[in-house]
């Protein structure tokens, strides 16, 4: 009986079509085996065609990096790739440097990309070339004030000085002057109250015990279990009181 069934497995096998069993894709020339997985990759200086290892074509101007991916070669420094199939010379205009990649150029200092050229930048008077290599290419010296095309100088009102910072307004009042209608006028100063120098609001403060009304200081009247807040200048009323109308009522 057991010789009957080897007998038999071994005819179902011979009859088996030969698409059922593995058969091996042949490696071809220029190729090793994979170092991990199935299959067969190309050898280092040649590219997978059709199931064929052809060597990869340097172009001129170009070296081979031996590398397993990839078109297998890069344009040397000077030159960028075409297409993929060739390297073109960078033309560095005049007025231009070849940049550190050297696939591209960038404009010298005192000039400007236009098109594939590098312009030379017109100081106009009273400005001198920016650092940035954003936004405009120039800036006016201190004193004046970038107008249109040209730097204007900047009109100082009196009792004002000139703003050394590079943002916010060209000019700002001195101490004891506020900015009104662009003129730096005295700070009236009311009485039960103090000069503030604050960048906002009218240039005084009241005193502690004191609340602003009509461009004067009054008193402020406490109300009975209330005192006066944080600022000084306001009232708020006590724990377990809140607050009605002008009084301080018990809350439940």
């Amino acid at each position: 009986m057991m010789l009957f069934t080897a007998m038999a497995i071994a005819i179902l096998q011979i009859s088996l079509p030969v698409s059922a069993q593995s058969v091996p894709v042949a490696m071809p020339e220029n190729a090793h085996a994979k170092s991990y997985g199935d299959g067969w990759e190309c050898d280092i200086g040649f590219r997978n065609d059709d199931e064929t290892c052809l060597p990869i074509v340097v172009p001129q101007n170009a070296y081979q990096t031996n590398r397993i991916y990839g078109v297998g070669w890069e344009c040397m420094h000077g030159f960028k790739s075409d297409g993929n199939t060739a390297c073109a010379e960078v033309i560095v205009p005049e007025g231009g440097y070849l940049d550190p990649s050297g696939q591209r150029w960038l404009c010298l200092r005192g000039f400007q990309k236009v098109g594939k050229g590098c312009l030379e930048i017109v100081l106009p008077k009273n400005a001198y070339l920016a650092k940035g290599l954003y936004g405009s290419e120039w800036a006016c010296k201190r004193g004046y004030e970038a107008i249109g095309e040209g730097c204007s100088a900047i009109v100082v009102p009196e009792n004002a000085y000139l703003n050394v910072s590079k943002y916010g307004q060209p000019w700002f009042c001195e101490r004891g002057f506020i900015e009104e209608a662009r003129q730096c006028v005295a700070v009236a100063v009311p009485v039960n109250a103090y000069f503030d120098d604050a960048p906002y609001g009218d240039g005084w403060k009241c005193d502690r015990g004191y609340a602003a009304k009509d461009g004067r200081c009054e008193a402020i009247d406490l109300p009975e279990n209330a005192h006066l807040d944080r600022t000084g200048n306001r009232w708020e009323c006590h724990r377990n009181y809140q607050k009605y109308k002008k009084s301080c009522v018990l809350s439940n």
